[in-house]
This record gives C-alpha cells, sequence and structure tokens, in this order.
C-alpha cells in the first residue's frame, strides 16, 4: 500500500512538474503511475486516481485530485482510493480540490483532461496486463452526450437504447456508424464524431469503415439497411432521451450538517454564513444532486478519512443516485460554487509574493536541483504590430468628427471617441477599433458612440474587432497603439457642455494657463500616458511621478518609489504638455511651499509600493442568456476547437473579456454582442470581482487577431474550414487529414468574372487565381493584385445558385477534374473546401456524373446532396 511519505516526496516533483498524473489502483491495494499512453484507459472493475497540476499566472500552484470509480469497482478499491486522495492532499499541503468521479457520471473538469473522450473497458486494472487479449471483436453500442466534453457510455445493442435526442457510436469489426437523433445539436454530432476518429485510431489501427445516419434520412442509404440488421430490422424510434440522474434538481432543500465520529448532526439557521464552519471540524453541505464535505485546516487526516467514509455510507444507506456528484473541500480551497451557497463570505485576500520573488522562487528551486523556468510576464505586450495607422473621431452632435493627426493623442473624460487602428498581419489589412467612453461623458454621447462603433465595423473591409472600452479601464493594447496619450478634464462636446451647465456645474476642461496636476504613467517611449487628475495632494503616490502646472509654473515631481525609467518618462511627457516652459524638478520631500500651495495645501497620501496585480489566468465561457439569466457554463481545459461555429463563447480574462461569436450562431450584429459581455460582466459567475467597466472586445469567427490567438494553441488552417461543426469533422474525417489548408477566398461575384472587357489590361487574356491573388494566366505581375475578398458568411452553392441565375454556367471555381477530388484519390489535392469538393467540378463533368445541374443540385435537400455525393465518393 502507497504511504503517505511516499506522496510527501513526490509533491517536490510536483510542484515543478505541471500536468496530469494518473495512479491505477491494483487488487493488492497497491497505486501505479500510469504512462502518459495509458491516460484515459480505465478499467470498469478498478479505482484510479488522478492528479492535475497547473502554476497560474500569479505563481501560484494550484492542485485538484479526482479519484474514479469504476462500476464494477469493489467496496475496498472505493475506500482506499478516497484514503489516498486525502493523503495525497495532505502531502500537498491540504490546498487541493478532490471530486469523487462515478464511471457515467464524471464532471466536466474530468473529462476536459481526456479528449476527445473515455471509454471504459471491461476487467480490472493490472500492471502486468499487456493486452486485452482475446480474439473476436466485440460489437457494441455508445451513446454521445455533450457539446464541449464528451459523456460515452455504452448502452444495451438494442433498438429501445436509440432516441431522437442523443447522438449513437454503432462499433463493429469493419465498420463504424454514427447515427444522429433528429433532435440532437451539431455540436454533439461534431463531438460524436470525434469520438469515431478515436475508436477508429485505437481499436481499429486506422483500417475501417466509417457511415454516418441521420435520424428520419435513411430511405435508400445502403449503410441504413447494414445498420439496422444489426438490430433485427428496421422499427421506427418511439422514445426520446430517457430522464436521467444527471438531471438537476431543486437546490431550495440545501442543509449543512456537522459530522461528528461518523454521525450527521443538522445546523438549522435561516441562512448559511462562513461563520458556522469551525476549523477544527467537518461538515456536510447536502445540494440534493451535489453534496459537498468541508474540512476544517486544524482536523487530523485521520478525522478527514472518518468523516469521508461516513458520507460515503450514508449516501449509500439513503438510496441516492450514483450520480450524485461529491466535492471534498480542505478549508481555504473552497470553490466558487460551495460558496455561492452561503449568503455571506468574506473575501480572503492572497498575498501576491510573486511579482517581487519571481526571480528568487525559480533561483530557489534552480540550486535544488530541478529544471524551473520562470514565468514569462506577457502583462504589456501588445502581440500585433503598433506601427500601423490611427484615426480618431470624436462623438458631437449624433456625428463624429474627425480628430487632427496632430491632436488624435489627446482625450477629453467628458467626451466619447471612436479611435480605428489599422495594421498589417498575415500579410493582410486588419483594423481594430475601440469606443472610449470618457469618465464624465454622458450617456446620450455614450449610446451614440457605440452605435457609430458597430456601423462602422460592419462597412470596414478586412478582417476587423471591436471592443468597448471606459476610462481608467483601458488595456494595455489601446495605450500601446497611441503610444503618447494625454487624457484631459472636461469634454469638448457640445452635449457635455449643455449637460454642466443644467447642473450647474465648474467646467473643468483643461486650459493650458489653469493649475492642472498630471499622473504620468507607461512602460516605455512607446506607451506613455498623462493623466489629469484632482489638483489636490491626496492624488499624489510615491509610486509616481508628476506634472504640476500653475500658471507660470510648471514642477515635475518624482515619489521616493518612482524608478529611473519614470523619471525618463516624466521628462519625454513635459514636452508633451507644456515644451516651452523651464520645469521645476521636485523630489518628494522636498517640494516648496509654492508647490503646496498649488495643491491647496499639504495633505497625506499614499506611500506604499504600489504593486501591479497579476495577470489573471483566462476562462472560457459558452455564452447564453435567457430571459435575461446567464445559463451558459464553463469550458475546462479549451482549446481552438471549443470554439464552435454555431456558439457564441466569452473568454473572461479578469480585466478584459472577449466574446467570440461563431459565423452559424445566432448573434446577428456585434452591438448585440457586445450587449451579452455586459450581462456576462454583471454576472460575475466566478465571483472574481469584474468591474462593470471592464474592456470588452468583439471578435468574428474568421477574423480573430493575434491578442484573441494566443489564448490558444492557435492553427490558421481551422479558421478557414467551412460549414457548421459536423460538416467539418465530417470533411476532416473522410479526408483522412487533420489539417485543411486555408483555401482561396476569391468568391465574391464581384470578383469571380473576367472576361476579355473586365481584365484590369484589356488584353482579353484569362485572370487565374495563385495564392490567394488574382495574376495573369502564369505572370505575378504585383499591378494586377487586387483585394483579398471574404466570403466567410457565405456558402458555396448559394454564391453558384446565384451565378447561375445569370449564366447556365459558373466561373466561381477553378475547375478540377473528378479523379483529384474523390475520396480517396491517387493525388489527393489540397487548397479547396473538403465539404464542397463537387462545386470544383466542371458544368459538363459536373452534369455526367450527378445527371443533373449544378442549379438543380443545390436545390435539393441537404440530405440527398450528401446521399449523391457519397455514392460519387466526393463527401
Amino acid at each position: 500500500m502507497l504511504s503517505s511519505s511516499w506522496f510527501f516526496f513526490s509533491f517536490l516533483f510536483f510542484l515543478v512538474r505541471r500536468g496530469l498524473e494518473v495512479w491505477g489502483m491494483e487488487n493488492n491495494g497497491r497505486l501505479v503511475p500510469m504512462p502518459k499512453s495509458s491516460h484515459g484507459k480505465f478499467f470498469s472493475g478498478s479505482a484510479y486516481i488522478i492528479l492535475s497540476t497547473a502554476v497560474l499566472k500569479s505563481g501560484l500552484t494550484r492542485h485538484d485530485i479526482h479519484y474514479w470509480l469504476g462500476k464494477d469497482a469493489n467496496e475496498v478499491d472505493a475506500s482506499m482510493a478516497s484514503d489516498k486522495a486525502i493523503e495525497l492532499d495532505a502531502a500537498l499541503g491540504s490546498r487541493a480540490v478532490q471530486y469523487r468521479e462515478v464511471q457515467g457520471f464524471e464532471t466536466e473538469k474530468f473529462l476536459s483532461y481526456f479528449k476527445p473522450c473515455i471509454i471504459p473497458l471491461e476487467g480490472v486494472f493490472s500492471s502486468e496486463l499487456q493486452g486485452l487479449g482475446g480474439k473476436s471483436y466485440r460489437v457494441s453500442l455508445l451513446s454521445c452526450t455533450g457539446d464541449h466534453v464528451v459523456h460515452v457510455r455504452e448502452v444495451p445493442l438494442s433498438r429501445s437504447s436509440l432516441n431522437h435526442s442523443d447522438v449513437f457510436i454503432l462499433d463493429t469489426q469493419s465498420k463504424i456508424f454514427l447515427f444522429s437523433g433528429r433532435n440532437s445539436s451539431m455540436q454533439e454530432r461534431a463531438k460524436a464524431l470525434e469520438v469515431v476518429q478515436y475508436i477508429k485510431e485505437n481499436q481499429h489501427g486506422g483500417r475501417c469503415e466509417v457511415a454516418t445516419l441521420e435520424d428520419g434520412m435513411l430511405v435508400g442509404n445502403s449503410d441504413s439497411g447494414e445498420f439496422w440488421s444489426l438490430f433485427g430490422g428496421y422499427a421506427p424510434i418511439t422514445g426520446d432521451r430517457p430522464g436521467t440522474d444527471q438531471m438537476e434538481t431543486n437546490m431550495s432543500s440545501t442543509k449543512l450538517f456537522w459530522i461528528n465520529k461518523g454521525k450527521l448532526f443538522p445546523m438549522d439557521a435561516p441562512s448559511l454564513n462562513r461563520g458556522m464552519l469551525s476549523s477544527d471540524k467537518c461538515y456536510m453541505l447536502n445540494c440534493d444532486a451535489e453534496i459537498f464535505v468541508w474540512m476544517g485546516r486544524m482536523t487530523l487526516v485521520s478525522e478527514r478519512k472518518t468523516s469521508i467514509s461516513a458520507i460515503e455510507e450514508i449516501v449509500h444507506s439513503q438510496g441516492r443516485s450514483t450520480s450524485t456528484r461529491t466535492t471534498f473541500l480542505t478549508e481555504g480551497s473552497e470553490n466558487v460554487k460551495f460558496k455561492s451557497y452561503f449568503s455571506c463570505w468574506p473575501e480572503t485576500l492572497t498575498t501576491n509574493l510573486y511579482e517581487e520573488g519571481r526571480g528568487k522562487v525559480a533561483a530557489i528551486f534552480k540550486h535544488q536541483g530541478y529544471d524551473v523556468k520562470e514565468l514569462p510576464d506577457n502583462s504589456s505586450q501588445p502581440f500585433i504590430d503598433c506601427c500601423g495607422d490611427l484615426k480618431v473621431w470624436r462623438v458631437s452632435c449624433h456625428g463624429v468628427s474627425l480628430v487632427p493627426a496632430g491632436e488624435q493623442g489627446k482625450l477629453y473624460s467628458g467626451d466619447c471617441y471612436i479611435v480605428q487602428y489599422t495594421y498589417t498581419g498575415n500579410e493582410r489589412d486588419n483594423h481594430l477599433f475601440y469606443a472610449w467612453l470618457g469618465k464624465n461623458s454622458i450617456l446620450e454621447d455614450r449610446v451614440d458612440a457605440i452605435s457609430f462603433l458597430s456601423s462602422t465595423v460592419d462597412s470596414a473591409k478586412g478582417c476587423s474587432a471591436m471592443a468597448q472600452i471606459f476610462e481608467g479601464k483601458e488595456p494595455v493594447l489601446f495605450f500601446a497603439i497611441f503610444k503618447s496619450l494625454i487624457i484631459f478634464k472636461g469634454g469638448m462636446s457640445p452635449a457635455y457642455k449643455k449637460s454642466i451647465t443644467q447642473r450647474g456645474l465648474t467646467d473643468e476642461t483643461y486650459d493650458k494657463d489653469s493649475t492642472a496636476l498630471f499622473r504620468v504613467q507607461g512602460t516605455g517611449p512607446d506607451n506613455m500616458q498623462a493623466i489629469q487628475v484632482d489638483q489636490v495632494s491626496t492624488s499624489l503616490n510615491s509610486s509616481y511621478c508628476y506634472i504640476l502646472q500653475d500658471g507660470s509654473f510648471i514642477f515635475a515631481w518624482t515619489g521616493s518609489l518612482s524608478l529611473p525609467s519614470d523619471h525618463d518618462l516624466l521628462n519625454r511627457m513635459l514636452d508633451e504638455i507644456n515644451p516651452l516652459k523651464q520645469p521645476m524638478l521636485v523630489r518628494e520631500g522636498s517640494e516648496p511651499d509654492i508647490f503646496w500651495s498649488a495643491l491647496g495645501g499639504k495633505a497625506e497620501y499614499p506611500r506604499e509600493k504600489d504593486i501591479k496585480d497579476y495577470t489573471e489566468d483566462p476562462h472560457l465561457f459558452t455564452c447564453v442568456f435567457t430571459e435575461g439569466d446567464y445559463k451558459g457554463k464553463e469550458i475546462f481545459n479549451f482549446t481552438q476547437d471549443d470554439l464552435t461555429t454555431e456558439d457564441v463563447l466569452v473568454l473572461d480574462c479578469h480585466d478584459e473579456i472577449y466574446v467570440w461569436i461563431g459565423l452559424h450562431s445566432n448573434v446577428t450584429s456585434k452591438e448585440q454582442a457586445l450587449n451579452l459581455g455586459k450581462k456576462f460582466l454583471q454576472a460575475d459567475i466566478l465571483q472574481e470581482g469584474l468591474s462593470i467597466d471592464a474592456a470588452v472586445y468583439v471578435i468574428a469567427e474568421g477574423n480573430e487577431p493575434p491578442f484573441f490567438t494566443r489564448f490558444f494553441h492557435w492553427d490558421d488552417s481551422k479558421a478557414y474550414m467551412h460549414g457548421n461543426s459536423y460538416e467539418r469533422k465530417l470533411a476532416i474525417l473522410k479526408g483522412s487529414s487533420q489539417n485543411v489548408e486555408a483555401p482561396d477566398r476569391g468568391f465574391r461575384k464581384a470578383f469571380k468574372r473576367y472576361s476579355s472587357e473586365h481584365t484590369p489590361d484589356g488584353s482579353g487574356r484569362k485572370l487565374s487565381i495563385s495564392d490567394g491573388l488574382y495574376v495573369r494566366d502564369g505572370s505575378s505581375d504585383s499591378s494586377l493584385v487586387m483585394e483579398e475578398p471574404s466570403f466567410n458568411s457565405r456558402k458555396v452553392e448559394e454564391i453558384i445558385l446565384e451565378d447561375c441565375e445569370d449564366n447556365d454556367t459558373d466561373d466561381v471555381l477553378e475547375k478540377l477534374p473528378y479523379e483529384l477530388l474523390k475520396v480517396p484519390s491517387s493525388m489527393p489535392i489540397t487548397g479547396i473546401d473538403v465539404t464542397r469538393r463537387e462545386a470544383y467540378l466542371s458544368a459538363q463533368e459536373f452534369q455526367e456524373k450527378f445527371g443533373m445541374s449544378k442549379k438543380a443540385f443545390y436545390q435539393l435537400p441537404k440530405w440527398r446532396q450528401n446521399k449523391l455525393k457519397s455514392a460519387l465518393s466526393l463527401f
């Protein structure tokens, strides 16, 4: 048996080794470490311990411990697994969150470790097991549910197991059948295809056929007869998805119990609060569908084991559902969901030693022989070219006016602005639009700013992203594109002027001859700002430098905690604000009386080091709002593949959020997406103290900028795939290729015909597409390069149908022979939209193969198109 001391010594290893560790439990109670090649392969008769370790950007280490129980695991192994999970947590400093995972009802966090899925094997784990043995292949029927992680469960091989809501995989020795219920979502079908790919590669060695069938569209499909023959013949499916134990129940009956010597004692109170939990006791929070066990930090490991054993015995004796999830928390490791059941949970501030000790921490571990690398500080990197073109418009009188180039680096707090920044990336122009809302701007101007922002983005050509930002909450990138920025008090907008007059307020609009105080900040000459603040002593801070302008005098004040680099910025900003006056240099502590007099007298101000907060780790959420309520959920261990085209997702980076809009989602405007982002900030579902004024970016699928893609291991080729989620995955599966190259995107009707009268030089020679650029046949004359159009929002067949209305033939795509387009092909071609192979056939060859014109073909129902394409190996 594995001792606590073993875990303790392993702890040092885990500190510097992020990732996943898995142990399998043998019959003798011994835990055996599993090689990475066996991660995700579980036997239903055994128990396993899983440790997930992540190093956060704060420098802290987060541990999640899961113990997984197969449906056939015995009680001894289950009890042993929970005990070892407690020991491991203790060795890790009692900072981990523990989860009890039951086969078939695993948490989404657990499933996210093993993509695309886990399919438990029959039998019992043994470290000496070399293979599954057996010579015959066992036919199995699997049920697949889930949009972003897949719950795969084997169900009886019976027609009654099928329903209209789920996706099913029938795995036979020679062929894998995918059956999609008519009410299943595209995301579920796409995830099920990943499972099919996994089964094909891992259980068939990549050598087997794959057939796809859709519920209700099976007539005339040759695979349909073979599929139903395995069920004893075809018969209608009458059932829908059966009620499962995973359905959420009413949480109104939440109750707290004190656990003492294996017995539960209810704690009656009108509402729960943190003060009810004592550090020397263990408690159970019963939430019906979920149970939390909270263990005080002063309790012994033996006491924690006893409490957990008592809970599992009580749950079993009460006949609770096997899907009841149990989470174990040691004091200090409470998650958001647990805290949400308490009306009062005080915030605990963790001292951030990482920023101060980043190098020291790494040096200590290196001295002990560990290969530790310091985490890079990426918080100030713009991630795009910051030498592009900048334009700024001020919102005024329900319109916008262009700010002169020499003045566009000067903004006013009482105004709103539209900022357009154009830069080069991926050999094309990219546009980034901001609506900057001054903190003293009025609602009327803010509404106009958002309206103008949305319409401007919609009319822009090329790749565009937009964001709404508030003064004081600007992202680093905003400052970087300005390089030098001054923010003045007051405003120039007539609506602002009218508003302060009506309210009887003094117009504080900056005047170079009046008294003004500016805080200087930034990271370097290419990123520096001067922000006008209230001209009072309490506005000072020892961590910064300031410029004080008072009539004929101008002071340059340096805080005692400021750095030499700050002093350099101070000198540069003096030249920006008032280059004609000679400043008086003043160090903190040696100010003359005239300095304090200009600020209305001396007063206390912050004198401690102003340490920047670390960048929070990003979280990805589905974004669904029903009747104003947030209904989304977090996607754990997210990847680029989680950006499904039917969804709207929110990437939460704490100080800024990104609303990503899939091409096939039901969000129809940028302004609608912006409102979803605002509601997400209001919901603050992680209870992380999100500011309602945090920057909100709106990113459209296919137009993802580098400052967004940096959060993923990004593959550009995936951004150019077309069709819904299911069609994309099917194209990869059928095309036997994991990477689909970016197709030529010259599909706009305005660019598709180049007859003799339309060629740029009038020569009458046809133009061809080469590497995405329009050139003469065989020529690379750069003078003929035209703007590369985007057709992300249109399907090929829609464009062909439009073209066929004008002409019986189409010149939309380069024409390719059938032998190169079919699957498989002796000479497979790349750079095409593999979900629309038939579109590349010439009109004559299309008629020969399909027996109809393209126009007639694309007017057929989708299932009929797919059937015809499949028969010709074009699907």
